[in-house]
């Protein structure tokens, strides 16, 4: 049986399910031409994307392939953005991790802080043996976020995307059972709403 999508809780973040009213933080988050810059497809221009989003979220956790998780800010509740597991397979105990943070949101910890959470559960909850995960060569902010979350480079997949017209390559991430440490005192606490 799979986990439940968790509530997780760190010093400044909480890490919960997404529910409809996340939709409009959602396009938001996703219409910003600067944080799609590096993504895979092109900033949302439709409103029903986010609808599509939390949909493609609850058929994850529905088919236990995945758990996709809104990321808010304690202090004031804002929303940070998300992170997720995606591609989970229970024979290879591996799963894909991704992040999406608002532009305001750049700078401060907080990917490094939500990955950190989000894998301490992986790792305890899901017993995963190796968490894989993806990102721009362009993109060294969120390479460094990969590295401090603890992941190594494994190499690059050349020419792997073409978003408006733009060719990129990817470098890949990869972190194992043996490698993970979480912080110490500052891990995840697991907890209810």
């Amino acid at each position: 049986m799979t986990p439940a999508t968790p509530v997780l809780h760190t010093a400044r973040l909480r890490l919960r399910p997404f529910d409809d009213a996340d939709a409009g933080p959602l396009f938001a988050l996703h219409g910003n031409t600067r944080v799609m810059r590096y993504w895979d497809s092109p900033p949302w221009t439709e409103p029903a994307r986010a609808e599509r989003f939390l949909a493609t979220c609850r058929k994850l956790a529905e088919e236990g392939t995945g758990a996709r998780v809104a990321v808010d800010r304690v202090s004031d509740g804002a929303f940070v953005g998300w992170c997720g597991l995606a591609e989970w397979n229970p024979v290879f105990r591996s799963a894909s991790f991704g992040y999406c943070l608002g532009e305001e949101m750049w700078g401060h910890g907080y990917a490094t802080e939500a990955a950190r959470a989000l894998l301490g559960w992986a790792f305890d909850t899901l017993d995963l043996n190796r968490v894989q995960a993806e990102v721009d060569t362009r993109n060294p902010a969120s390479a460094r976020v990969l590295e401090k979350a603890g992941f190594v480079r494994e190499g690059t997949l050349r020419e792997d995307c073409v978003v408006n017209g733009e060719v990129s390559d990817s470098w890949v991430y990869g972190l194992l059972r043996r490698e993970w440490a979480p912080t110490g005192g500052q891990g995840p606490h697991a907890g209810r709403g």
